[in-house]
């Protein structure tokens, strides 16, 4: 590596079996002031700032009891929960194995299994007030399909969430550019309050992800008792 540039920027050489591309992945690593303070903080991911950024936004952390976190891997999301929210139960769900979390529940499974949305339940111990997605589909390379393929995620994790939250209940995940569909937009209105699209500080400028943030869960005709979630929320 070469250090070089303006203000101290670390440039990257070109190795021997290293591509062009990955190079410059090193490269925005090395220089990413997100990747930086997650280190210094103790965070796994930059992916945590995104979170907490949300949250500052539009409050969905406060009280929650019970939590749920689809895609743990690495485990940034969760962390940032037993920071903020210590006392809640969490439970996370991956296909990717996760180093062990303080307090934190975590299955390696395939989310669209037939036995996951139990098994998180049983070990998150009852509904969950907060069911959080940075669920992504592994690329292709095609803009199109893999825009598709992440939908379906977000698709399968609001059913889930509908499913299982307790009323007053908030849901929040990863969506790609142009955010939600008009349809899933349109089913999350009928379930939630309010439904807001954002893209955090934290989110890369060229990257195509944003976020959904559905919030104060309608509930349903069986929905259980209200777990005292969804109180003094910040206006969007």
């Amino acid at each position: 590596m070469s250090r070089g540039g303006a203000r101290g920027h670390t440039r990257v050489k070109t190795a021997r079996g290293r591509t062009t591309q990955s190079t410059r992945w090193l490269e925005r690593q090395l220089n990413d002031p997100y990747v930086k303070r997650a280190k210094a903080e103790g965070y796994r991911s930059r992916a945590a700032y995104k979170l907490i950024e949300l949250d500052e936004r539009f409050g969905f952390l406060k009280g929650k009891k019970r939590v749920i976190d689809l895609g743990i891997a690495p485990g940034g999301w969760s962390q940032v929960l037993r920071r903020q929210v210590p006392k809640a139960a969490v439970a996370g769900i991956d296909l990717l194995p996760v180093d062990p979390i303080d307090g934190v529940q975590i299955l390696m499974m395939d989310f669209m299994a037939d036995a996951a949305p139990g098994a998180l339940i049983e070990a998150l111990g009852g509904a969950p007030d907060l069911v959080l997605s940075d669920m992504a589909a592994n690329t292709v390379g095609h803009p199109q399909t893999d825009a598709l393929r992440t939908m379906g995620l977000v698709e399968t994790a609001l059913d889930f969430a509908v499913q299982v939250l307790a009323p007053g209940g908030d849901f929040v995940s990863k969506v790609f550019a142009g955010g939600a569909d008009s349809a899933l937009v349109a089913e999350m209105k009928r379930n939630f309050t309010t439904v807001k699209h954002a893209k955090p500080p934290s989110s890369r400028k060229g990257s195509v992800e944003w976020f959904v943030v559905a919030q104060g869960f309608k509930g349903r005709k069986d929905a259980p008792e209200d777990t005292g979630s969804g109180e003094d929320r910040e206006p969007a």
